[in-house]
């Protein structure tokens, strides 16, 4: 599992620089500044859980087992139900998109509990 979470690690955060140079020159010119800063807390977030999963790639190396996968996982699913659900609301401008992004959040936080306690119960 290391391998696949420090690949999907690489990848957002490859996304995350792409998404954050379009917000900062494409979306700029078209979109509030309220809304501007929505995105970028899409990317921000995104770039923080996509380190966050090469943590666990290196985690799962030193800690091998369900909790530390499950971490990873819920971080992947956080970043597509947060960071996604940012990206959509600022592209379609519809607000109910920001329903979802707390369901995103509470995956990243639980995703922390389980590496967290995966790191401290040995």
């Amino acid at each position: 599992m290391d391998r696949v979470f420090a690949g999907l690690g690489a990848i957002f955060a490859f996304l995350a620089v792409a998404l954050g140079a379009f917000g900062a020159h494409a979306l700029r010119a078209h979109v509030e500044p309220a809304d501007l800063a929505i995105w970028e807390t899409g990317v921000r977030f995104q770039m923080y859980h996509a380190l966050g999963l090469v943590v666990v790639a290196w985690a799962s190396t030193r800690w091998a087992g369900p909790l530390v996968s499950a971490a990873g996982w819920l971080f992947v699913l956080g970043i597509v139900l947060f960071a996604g659900s940012l990206y959509v609301l600022v592209l379609t401008g519809q607000r109910w998109w920001g329903a979802v992004t707390p369901l995103g959040g509470v995956s990243f936080l639980v995703g922390w509990a389980l590496l967290a306690w995966s790191a401290l119960r040995r």
